[in-house]
């Protein structure tokens, strides 16, 4: 009887060091089952912050989190805007004198529709600020929270504008 119990309490506590290793996801994370925010093909090959991110958005939108989705987008966005100036060797223009650091995302918009360096489409234009909102909110207030309606209404465009800002970065 005792070997019985033995033996049971020796599987459990195997199980148990075994749990963490076989659920915890891997440190670089997971990616997601679907594409439904952002095809991966967009960014497939450019830079390896830039896919992870792009697996962060379709992940977090495929478990039904969209305030995370909608930071990851804003944070995509962000991020697309510097890589945009960096390419064209005008970093200069969206950083801080006095510090060197970035703009806020408030002002990188800003100076990415006003940029003469290049003409960005009429979808572009209008999804800058709608994603900065939005993502602002999931990020920043209190007691809003995303749906995933707010997330569907900005993906046409979304993927309009990562587009561009691709190119316009030169990464494809």
């Amino acid at each position: 009887m005792r070997s019985v119990a033995r033996e049971a309490l020796d599987i459990a506590k195997r199980i148990q060091a075994d749990a963490p290793l076989r659920y915890v996801p891997p440190s670089a994370g997971t990616r997601p089952a679907t594409q439904a925010v952002l095809p991966f093909a967009l960014v497939q090959n450019t830079r390896g912050y830039l896919e992870r991110v792009v697996h962060q958005i379709n992940g977090s939108y495929e478990k039904g989190w969209f305030d995370a989705c909608a930071v990851m987008m804003r944070r995509l966005m962000e991020t697309l805007i510097i890589e945009c100036f960096e390419a064209h060797g005008i970093a200069n223009k969206i950083r801080d004198t006095r510090t060197g650091d970035f703009f806020y995302l408030s002002d990188l918009v800003t100076h990415a529709l006003a940029e003469p360096a290049w003409n960005l489409g009429r979808n572009t234009k209008r999804a800058l600020p709608n994603l900065k909102t939005v993502g602002d909110q999931s990020a920043h207030s209190r007691r809003y929270n995303a749906h995933r309606e707010d997330i569907d209404k900005l993906i046409p465009d979304f993927r309009t504008a990562c587009q561009e800002l691709i190119y316009l970065a030169k990464l494809k």
